[in-house]
């Protein structure tokens, strides 16, 4: 088929216009479809609840980095080597990596499609069928068969007139920055566990410190005890209580070893390493870092912005509004244009005479379905009320969460402060009953309630310093901190490299 003169001139200036009003519309002179998205403002109080936030600051919380706020080294090493290591936040990388890979399929929505075809065959026509019942010469209907040739190119584009496809492209980056801010909050959530599992080792390593002072303590106090039976001066009372008070403190340090090796293995898994790997530093004991003697923490509203959970609800939120508009545009015409181009022969004698093509708009309307679609329609509401529902429940978490972090770790200091207090007090009652006790002045009762109480005391003293620590991270990242939003999302581990099967 061939077209030349008037005919090809019309032909081509109705392809210039059809692609002409394509690229009108694909820029944006059409409004697609459906609600245009306005991220919602949740009412948000201007401030915390009273006395909620007493004995804090209120200035701008150092949240991008807030480990370094601690001034400990090691703690520092370990987030680092999460951040690299750990192996949910790889995959939550290849999970961004996925959608923008999808993303980009969706966009390519925009622009034609063309397949390139090739094909071969050996046949045998019927003398009575078109078209070889009318060639003359050469008469195919009295050969054996034929050699049919066939290359060519293949090209088919929707017209986004009504905005369908833009929804769809719209709908995927929504998603895709719902998978970045996945992300950040499991980078979030990691980093508070570090920091609180690290707390809970240089805990456990410092109630067992005390257990074992207690011990070497009670020790001595039994060989006192059976110096003074030898010598006539007690009775075997006073030996077997305290040789029941060391067995008792004795026995407190298996468990307390076995949570330290708990936490130590615990440790390994956010490294993403073996149990036996972890580095000699953390192996050693180590006083707990002392928390900042300001603590700044901002606003509520800055949780909006901060928050990647919240941040994540919004955007799954847009999502789901933009596939509204998506449902939407199949209430209205598709139009597109398609074509062919091809070269077709059964021999190679007259190469030039074998060109064929097709070219022409195409128009397609779901006019006999609309309740169907407008059943998809109004389904496809409900689902975006409930991403604003699910937006505005995370909201009201993230504020009860960071209040309450805020009062668990004021109190707890309260609670530290008088730990402390009784602990030194205690310290000197025992060592002054001890005199008392070998000047005979007192019975050892006196001297085995004073040691059980120091014991108990320092445990909880070393348990509450820790608990202010988990306390204060806890806040952090009730905060949303360990993220920032100049910091790009890295590409993460090589897809070729970490596959466990072959590419073909």
């Amino acid at each position: 088929m061939h077209r030349s003169g008037p005919d090809c001139a019309r032909w081509r200036r109705s392809l210039l216009a059809v692609a002409a009003a394509s690229l009108l519309i694909t820029a944006g002179c059409l409004h697609p479809v459906g609600p245009a998205y306005k991220a919602p403002v949740p009412p948000v109080p201007d401030a915390w609840s009273s006395g909620i936030a007493e004995g804090l600051e209120k200035g701008k919380p150092n949240l991008e980095e807030w480990w370094k706020t601690l001034n400990d080294p090691v703690l520092e090493d370990m987030i680092q080597r999460a951040r690299t290591s750990n192996l949910t936040v790889k995959q939550t990388l290849s999970v961004v990596r996925e959608a923008r890979f999808r993303r980009g399929v969706v966009a390519i929505g925009l622009q034609p499609n063309v397949d390139l075809s090739t094909s071969y065959a050996r046949t045998k026509p019927s003398p009575n069928m078109p078209p070889y019942a009318f060639i003359q010469p050469p008469d195919l209907r009295q050969t054996n068969g034929v050699n049919l040739y066939q290359f060519g190119f293949d090209m088919a584009w929707e017209i986004d007139i009504f905005g369908g496809i833009r929804r769809q492209i719209e709908a995927a980056s929504a998603g895709l920055g719902a998978t970045v801010e996945n992300y950040r909050d499991v980078l979030v959530s990691l980093l508070g566990e570090v920091g609180s599992t690290y707390v809970d080792i240089r805990t456990l390593q410092q109630r067992i410190a005390y257990a074992e002072t207690n011990v070497r303590t009670q020790r001595e106090t039994l060989d006192i005890v059976r110096a003074r039976y030898e010598a006539g001066l007690v009775g075997q009372l006073d030996v077997e209580q305290a040789e029941s008070n060391l067995a008792y403190t004795e026995s407190t340090l298996p468990p307390l070893r076995q949570g330290l090796a708990a936490a130590r293995n615990r440790m390994a898994v956010l490294l993403g390493q073996s149990p036996n790997s972890l580095p000699a530093e953390l192996n050693r004991p180590s006083p707990l870092p002392a928390p900042p003697p300001q603590l700044g923490v901002g606003l509520p509203v800055n949780l909006l912005r901060q928050r990647p959970d919240v941040r994540r609800a919004e955007r799954n939120l847009a999502s789901q509004v933009a596939g509204i508009g998506v449902a939407t545009a199949d209430l209205y015409p598709h139009l597109g244009l398609g074509g062919n181009l091809s070269w077709e022969t059964v021999d190679f004698e007259n190469p030039g005479k074998s060109l064929t093509y097709t070219v022409g708009p195409y128009f397609k309307w779901n006019v006999f379905n609309r309740r169907r679609i407008k059943g998809n329609i109004h389904g496809q509401e409900e689902v975006a009320e409930q991403a604003l529902l699910s937006y505005q429940q995370s909201v009201l978490l993230a504020l009860a969460e960071v209040e309450s972090t805020m009062v668990a770790y004021r109190e707890e200091r309260e609670r530290y402060a008088g730990l402390t207090r009784a602990v030194g007090a205690t310290v000197k009652a025992t060592d002054l009953v001890k005199t008392l006790y070998t000047s005979g002045l007192i019975d050892f009762q006196n001297v085995l309630d004073t040691e059980r109480f120091l014991a108990t005391q320092q445990d909880q003293l070393a348990s509450s310093e820790g608990q202010v620590l988990k306390d204060l991270i806890a806040l952090y990242k009730g905060l949303g901190g360990g993220w920032s939003p100049q910091e790009a999302i890295p590409d993460g581990p090589g897809t070729k490299s970490s596959l466990c099967y072959k590419k073909q």
